[in-house]
């Protein structure tokens, strides 16, 4: 087993716990560039891993109030649909096509999270957690609109956590913040539910591949380390001012889209 296995998932871990996304873009890499997976078998892994992870680092952020549970509940439900297509697609589109597309995706991500912490507060990156409703749902006079966002949002998300065997929270925490007015830090906490909701569904789809081809010794040393990294992330996550973690976010997902962009352009050409 490799001696870079521990380190690796506890970096992942850390980046799911403190900011509801990442970890799982990193995972995939990890496996396959520096434990020497083949990238079906990654996909596949990874799921276990980030959707282990994610639920067992949900625990912190529960306790501390950082997740609202009937709107994750419903934001993972929504997405199963998707997540169940991504994965039935993921063989019939060229690699490079898509994640060229998926790259310029994380880039307008990043800014807009990024113009959003430089603007300030008044969006919900600062808000007063106290007054806001963790667990039900906010009472409003029409909620079509919110729905549809929810639902629009969902399904993406859904979709590419299915397609590439990522968990989505780096394009489920905007998506939370940005349509559905989350604050930062609460947005992180119910990422997590639904990226477990959303790897489960998407490992159903691919039932046929979890067997003997995996390395379960691997996965299980991974997963724990993960574990470990994203209950610390957890703690981190309740004292770094929700603008910092914004700001932390875009920053990572901006890096990820600029290495995704240079590894698969190329092959466009």
């Amino acid at each position: 087993m490799s001696p870079l296995l521990i380190p690796l998932g506890l970096v992942i871990g850390l980046a799911l716990g403190a900011l509801g996304g990442g970890g799982s873009m990193l995972t995939i890499p990890a496996l396959v560039y520096v434990l020497g997976l083949e990238p079906g078998t990654a996909t596949t892994s990874s799921l276990l891993i980030v959707g282990a992870t994610s639920l067992i680092g949900l625990a912190p952020h529960l306790r501390a109030g950082r997740v609202r549970v009937a709107q994750g509940l419903m934001f993972g439900a929504h997405g199963t649909a998707g997540s169940y297509a991504g994965s039935l697609l993921s063989s019939h589109v060229a690699p490079a096509v898509l994640l060229t597309a998926f790259a310029g995706l994380m880039l307008v991500v990043a800014t807009v999270m990024l113009v959003r912490s430089v603007r300030g507060p008044g969006s919900g990156e600062g808000a007063d957690l106290s007054r806001e409703p963790i667990v039900t749902l906010r009472p409003v006079t029409c909620a079509c609109p919110r729905l549809a966002k929810l639902l629009v949002a969902a399904t993406a998300v859904g979709l590419l956590t299915g397609f590439f065997g990522v968990g989505g929270g780096f394009l489920l925490v905007p998506a939370l913040v940005l349509a559905l007015s989350f604050p930062m830090p609460v947005a992180v906490g119910t990422s997590l539910l639904v990226i477990a909701i959303n790897s489960a569904t998407a490992l159903l789809s691919r039932v046929s591949t979890i067997g003997t081809d995996l390395d379960w010794p691997l996965i299980a040393g991974f997963t724990a380390a993960a574990v470990v990294g994203s209950l610390v992330g957890g703690k981190v996550a309740a004292r770094i001012p929700a603008k910092v973690l914004s700001r932390t976010f875009a920053g990572l997902v901006l890096a990820v889209a600029v290495y995704t962009a240079a590894n698969s352009v190329p092959a466009l050409l």
